[in-house]
C-alpha cells in the first residue's frame, strides 16, 4: 500500500507550557522525525494521574523500533497505545477506580503517504497550498451537538460542556481509535496540538502564524501567543513541515 523509500525529510518544531493557572503540565508530546512519528497527549484526572496517563503514552511510543514497512508502522503505533489503554484501566483500579486518562493525536509519515489516529479534542491541522484543513474531529459532547445541528461552531466553543470529551486513552475498557491514511505532499505543514492551544487561538489565528513562522520557530509562537491571550489550560504545539530528501539520488 504505502512506498518504503524514504522521499521526504521532515523538519520540526515543539513547545508545551502550562498555561496561567494550573500548577502542573500535563501535556505530552512525541517528536521523532528521524522514523516519522509525532503525537500529542493531554492527561485528565488531575495530579499524578494525567501527567502519568499521557507520558505513558509518550513513553510507549518512544520504544518503538523503525518501521519495516507502513501497514507494519502503523499496527504497532495502534497496538501500543491500546496496550497503554489496558494498563491505565488496570493502575486505575489499583488506584480505587479514578479515571486515569488522556487524549491523544498521533501522525505517522512513510514513504509519500501518512496515517493519522486520535482519541479526544486533541487536534491536527494541515497547511497544503496556502489551505488549513483541521484533520481531526473532536470526540466531545460539543462535537455531536454540532454535527446534530444544535450548536454552532462559535456557540461550541464557549459552551458550559465545551470540556467534556467523550473518548481518551484509558477511559473505557474498549478504546475506540479513529484512524485515516492519505498522500503527503511536498511541503505539506502538519501542526499537532493540544486544545489549550485552540481554546485561546482561531483557526485564522494559526493559519495566520503557520503560514507566516519558519516552521522551526512556529509552535514556539503559536503557544507563546497562547499563553498571552490567557490560556488557562496546558498547551502543546508541534509543527512539521516535509521536504524533499535532497539525499536520494537523482
Amino acid at each position: 500500500m504505502m512506498l518504503s523509500e524514504q522521499v521526504y525529510q521532515y523538519v520540526t518544531g515543539t513547545c508545551s507550557h502550562v498555561g496561567n493557572v494550573r500548577r502542573l503540565n500535563e501535556d505530552a508530546f512525541l517528536s521523532r522525525p528521524e522514523i516519522g512519528l509525532w503525537a500529542v497527549a493531554d492527561g485528565m484526572g488531575g495530579h499524578d494521574a494525567g501527567d502519568y496517563a499521557s507520558k505513558m503514552i509518550v513513553e510507549r511510543l518512544t520504544a518503538l523500533p523503525p518501521p519495516e514497512s507502513a501497514p507494519t508502522f502503523l499496527a504497532a503505533v495502534k497496538e501500543s497505545v491500546i496496550l497503554t489503554n489496558e494498563h491505565l484501566r488496570g493502575e486505575a483500579e489499583r488506584r480505587g477506580g479514578q479515571v486515569i486518562g488522556s487524549t491523544v493525536v498521533i501522525f505517522l509519515a512513510y514513504g509519500r503517504y501518512c496515517a493519522y489516529l486520535w482519541a479526544g479534542d486533541s487536534r491536527i491541522y494541515r497547511l497544503r497550498r496556502r489551505e488549513m484543513t483541521q484533520l481531526t474531529r473532536d470526540h466531545s459532547y460539543v462535537q455531536e451537538l454540532v454535527d446534530m445541528g444544535h450548536l454552532s461552531h462559535d456557540e461550541a466553543e464557549s459552551h458550559p460542556q465545551a470540556n467534556v470529551i467523550t473518548r481518551a486513552v484509558g477511559a473505557e475498557d474498549e478504546l475506540a481509535l479513529d484512524v485515516r491514511q492519505e498522500l503527503l505532499i511536498e511541503d505539506d505543514v502538519v501542526l499537532l496540538c493540544s486544545d489549550g492551544l485552540t481554546k485561546v487561538l482561531s483557526d485564522e489565528q494559526l493559519f495566520e502564524r503557520l503560514s507566516q513562522f519558519p516552521v522551526e520557530s512556529a509552535a514556539d509562537d503559536l503557544v507563546e501567543q497562547a499563553v498571552a491571550n490567557g490560556a488557562k489550560d496546558n498547551v502543546t504545539a508541534i509543527v512539521m513541515k516535509c521536504t524533499a530528501d535532497t539525499t536520494l539520488s537523482p
